[in-house]
């Protein structure tokens, strides 16, 4: 039977445990508050990114853009995977990679060659063994930078252009809510104009255009890439310090209920300790007279 000593010992650790806990809630809250306020910025200027490119798509000859032109086989595939660098932040890390794993598995046959680059500590170590990994990118998910998402989206454009790989995927967390993250693969590279074309001739404008369609889509296309790779840091960021905000959470409610537990389990304890005692006084007393 557990002693008072041993419940004391037991009590004094889940109340540091506890007050570890709430300190880590707090700090991803904050960082959550400046991630999701950049998350939500950057919503807009993509959806107005969007917009612009969706009325200079249809301008001619620009399925020929090298970034836009589709390969007739596809055999090589590159996945990029954006995970954290820690942990303790629930599910966010190995839903995606299980989604990521399914992905896999199903499309295995598809193509010739499957190759994996990695934003984020955790994916690399899940899959750092296998043969095909390609690149791995340090210490650049935890604070987004646009000069980090620049460089990433520089080598996977210089990949796709020299056909070093005939399909690019993007793996990721969607950011919908605090609560709620959706692991997602989409293709990147090439982009799918066939959309912003289908988007275009909703808008059945004619303008004037000074430089040309074709230099203004030269000139948009690797920005709408690049933002594109921020976007998803964005994302990661924001669903990540959300996913451990929740977890920590969980974890001081936890915690509170153990020690709420084991307080009255040390309590019943001590009364029995004490009872004991009494006993063994009042029968040493009889036992005199």
């Amino acid at each position: 039977m557990i002693g008072i000593k041993e419940y004391n010992k037991k009590i004094t650790s889940l109340k540091n445990t506890h007050q570890m806990t709430r300190t880590m809630k707090m700090v991803s809250a904050s960082k959550f508050k400046r991630a999701h306020k950049a998350q939500a910025n950057a919503l807009d200027y993509a959806r107005k990114l969007q917009e612009l490119m969706s009325r200079l798509s249809s301008a001619k000859g620009q399925q020929n853009h090298p970034l836009i032109k589709s390969k007739k086989l596809v055999n090589k595939v590159l996945i990029v995977l954006f995970t954290s660098d820690k942990g303790l932040c629930g599910g966010f890390n190995n839903n995606l990679i299980r989604h990521l794993r399914v992905w896999l598995y199903e499309n295995q046959y598809k193509y010739h060659q499957i190759y994996l680059s990695f934003c984020g500590r955790r994916g690399y170590m899940t899959f750092r063994k296998s043969p095909n990994v390609q690149k791995y990118y340090e210490h650049i998910t935890l604070k987004p930078k646009f000069a980090d998402a620049l460089g990433v989206a520089q080598d996977l454009s210089a990949a796709y252009t020299q056909g070093e790989f005939d399909e690019i995927y993007l793996a990721y967390n969607r950011f919908n809510a605090p609560l709620s993250q959706t692991p997602v693969i989409e293709k990147i590279l090439p982009l799918d104009a066939a959309a912003l074309v289908k988007e275009a001739r909703s808008q059945n404008a004619d303008y004037a255009y000074e430089p040309d369609q074709n230099e203004l889509m030269d000139f948009l296309i690797p920005k709408f890439l690049n933002f594109r790779i921020y976007f998803t840091f964005l994302e990661n960021a924001a669903g990540e310090h959300a996913a451990r905000m929740s977890a920590m959470d969980k974890a001081s409610q936890n915690t509170s209920d153990l020690i709420d537990r084991y307080t009255l389990l040390r309590n019943r304890a001590r009364q029995a300790a004490i009872t004991s005692e009494l006993i063994e006084i009042i029968s040493g007393a009889e036992a005199l007279k």
